[in-house]
C-alpha cells in the first residue's frame, strides 16, 4: 500500500446540477469549500459536476474544451487553495471532435492535473417506454483505464455506468489500485434496483475502498427536458460495507476513509491472486 496516513478524512459531494454550467460552479465551488473545512483531505464531486443535460443542441452552446473550461480553472484553483486532492467526478468538455467527452480528473493539493479518464463505457439504454438514453450520440467513449498515484492510495478512476463492467475494476485492482472512485448521475429507476448492490460487489470483488459521489433529484433545464438522478453518494469499505451514504438532498458527506482496511480484507479474502486461465464456452459443449 502506498505510504502515507493510514486514516483519510474523505468527503463526497452530492449536487443537483443544471445545464448551466455558470450557475453550478459557485454551488460546487462552496460544497467543496464546506468539506475542507470538515477536514477533508480528499474531496470528489459527481459525474457532470458542470452540466447535466441531454440536449446537444444546449451542449453545443454552453460546453468548453478542457483548456478553456472555467470550471476545471476554478476547481484547480480551489483544490491549491484548500491544499486537498480533489476527484472532478468528470466535466462535460468539448473536444476536436464532433462528440464532447466525459472525463474525470484529479487534482493535486498544488492545483495540477495528475490524472484524466474519458469514460470507457457509453449508457446507452431504454429503461423504460418514457426513460432512454443515447450517450454515444453525444459523448465519445475512451479507451484506456487510469491508474493513479497519490500520498495515501493509488486511485482507480471510473465514471458511473462502468460500474456494470466488473472486468475493468479486476484490472485497476490488480494493478495495484486501493481506492476505486464512480461518480455518478444514476437513473432513479436503475439506482433503487442496483446502485448499491452494484458499488457493493466491486468493492467485495476488489477488497477496495468504493466512493461514489452522486447527482441527485431533479436537473433545470433551459433547453431540453429536466432529468432526474437518483442520489445516495455512498462510501463503501474493502470488505463491502455501507460506511457513509447521502440520501436524496443535496449536501457533503464526509468520513474516515481507513487504508488499512484494504490489506485486511485482501489478506482475509486473497481472490485478486487465485485467477486461473480457462478455456471460453463453447456452444453444445455442456453435459447432459
Amino acid at each position: 500500500m502506498a505510504s502515507g496516513a493510514p486514516t483519510v478524512r474523505t468527503a463526497l459531494v452530492q449536487l443537483t446540477a443544471s445545464d448551466d454550467p455558470a450557475a453550478n460552479l459557485p454551488v460546487t465551488r462552496d460544497a467543496i469549500t464546506r468539506a475542507a473545512l470538515e477536514g477533508a483531505r480528499l474531496v470528489a464531486t459527481p459525474e457532470v459536476t458542470n452540466c447535466v443535460s441531454a440536449s446537444r443542441t444546449r451542449q453545443r452552446d454552453v460546453l468548453r474544451h478542457e483548456d478553456d473550461d472555467p470550471t476545471l480553472a476554478a476547481l484547480r484553483d480551489d483544490a491549491a487553495r484548500h491544499g486537498i486532492w480533489l476527484l472532478v467526478g468528470s466535466l462535460a468538455l468539448k473536444t476536436e471532435e464532433e462528440r464532447f467527452a466525459n472525463r474525470s480528473f484529479l487534482i493535486s493539493p498544488a492545483g495540477e492535473i495528475e490524472a484524466r479518464y474519458d469514460k470507457i463505457h457509453m449508457f446507452d439504454v431504454a429503461i423504460s417506454e418514457s426513460e432512454t438514453y443515447r450517450e454515444s450520440e453525444g459523448f465519445r467513449p475512451g479507451d484506456r483505464a487510469v491508474l493513479a498515484e497519490t500520498p495515501f492510495a493509488r486511485i482507480g478512476l471510473t465514471i458511473c455506468y462502468d460500474v456494470r463492467f466488473p472486468h475493468l475494476y479486476r484490472a485497476l485492482a490488480q494493478a495495484g489500485a486501493e481506492v476505486l472512485t464512480v461518480p455518478a448521475a444514476f437513473s432513479p429507476v436503475s439506482g433503487a434496483a442496483h446502485w448499491h448492490a452494484l458499488l457493493r460487489a466491486r468493492a467485495i470483488e476488489c477488497g477496495a475502498w468504493v466512493l461514489a459521489p452522486a447527482q441527485t433529484g431533479t436537473h433545470s433545464a433551459a433547453r431540453g427536458k429536466e432529468r432526474q438522478t437518483y442520489g445516495h453518494a455512498l462510501a463503501v469499505s474493502p470488505w463491502g460495507e455501507v460506511v457513509a451514504e447521502a440520501g436524496e438532498a443535496p449536501g457533503v458527506l464526509a468520513f474516515d476513509m481507513d487504508m488499512g482496511a484494504v490489506a485486511e480484507a485482501r489478506r482475509r479474502i486473497p481472490s485478486l491472486s487465485h485467477d486461473r486461465p480457462y478455456a471460453g464456452p463453447q456452444p453444445g459443449s455442456g453435459t447432459a
